[in-house]
């Protein structure tokens, strides 16, 4: 008996893409060592990367947080927690990630700050504490609250399709059983919904990888716009912009590894 088309494919797709990535990344590694001007860029470029990094993971773990909230909300009993959920969901994401970027940081900032002012008024008034300035609020956490709002959108419906994936029977069981609200979540949703959300929200990380370049349009001293500053004042544009493009390879494609090795020890753990 022919074994089945997709059973072959998945046997026979050996990685040879990433041999030959892996081929480049190591040719591209060889002439930023042996060339002083992609040494240097190199050097200059780099510097960025721990931005990127912290942006992408503090902003990542945020948006997770908020994203379950707002799904746990959309599953909720009450009909008006249900609809501020959608509200907050379809607002949120019909607005560009750009757009959000610039409204959070030159909108949002300035009105956070003034309704901090105003909650502590009687504490400034007494010597208990004292106003803060909008620039107290550094570019770099504008961005990062911008990205967390914009993507927990997104992470709020990936997580509410993982639970709703979950067999109702299971939870009717559950029920029956007397487990509170809680555990049912705890110990019935959760470990089989991780299982339908884990992959998903492993590409909104490498997504949020790539779109937290975004936040050089600020100022923000991440891999791009220590590109972008770079180049306009050395005019070397195709060497700092093809340094800037192989360092995002290696963490995104690093990264989708990464998680797809997780995914797939996931999927031969025993349900």
């Amino acid at each position: 008996m022919a074994p089945q088309p997709s059973l072959r494919h998945e046997k026979d797709d050996r990685p040879w893409w990433l041999a030959v990535l892996v081929l480049i990344g190591l040719v591209l590694a060889v002439v930023i060592i042996t060339n002083d001007i992609y040494t240097q860029v190199f050097r200059t470029v780099v510097n960025g990367a721990g931005i990127t990094v912290f942006v992408t993971l503090v902003a990542f773990m945020l948006a997770t947080v908020l994203g379950l909230g707002i799904a746990l909300l959309g599953l909720a009993d009450s009909i008006v927690l249900r609809q501020i959920a959608r509200f907050y969901i379809e607002i949120i994401r019909g607005i560009p990630i750009l757009v959000l970027l610039f409204y959070i940081a030159f909108v949002g900032a300035p009105g956070l700050v003034a309704a901090y002012n105003f909650i502590i008024t009687p504490l400034v008034k007494s010597g208990i504490a004292e106003p803060i300035l909008v620039r107290d609020l550094s570019l770099m956490w504008r961005a990062i609250i911008a990205l967390m709002i914009g993507y927990s959108s997104f992470i709020a419906e990936i997580f509410r399709a993982g639970f709703q994936s979950v067999d109702i029977g299971q939870i009717e069981a559950a029920k029956s059983l007397g487990l509170s609200r809680y555990r049912r979540f705890r110990l019935v949703v959760f470990p089989q919904a991780v299982r339908v959300i884990f992959p998903p929200l492993s590409n909104d990380f490498v997504s949020m990888v790539k779109d937290s370049s975004l936040v050089s349009v600020l100022g923000v001293a991440d891999i791009t716009q220590m590109g972008k500053v770079y180049a306009s004042g050395s005019f070397r544009f195709f060497e700092t912009y093809s340094i800037v493009t192989y360092i995002y390879l290696i963490l995104t494609i690093g990264l989708s590894l990464a998680l797809r090795r997780i995914e797939k020890k996931m999927k031969q753990k025993p349900r």
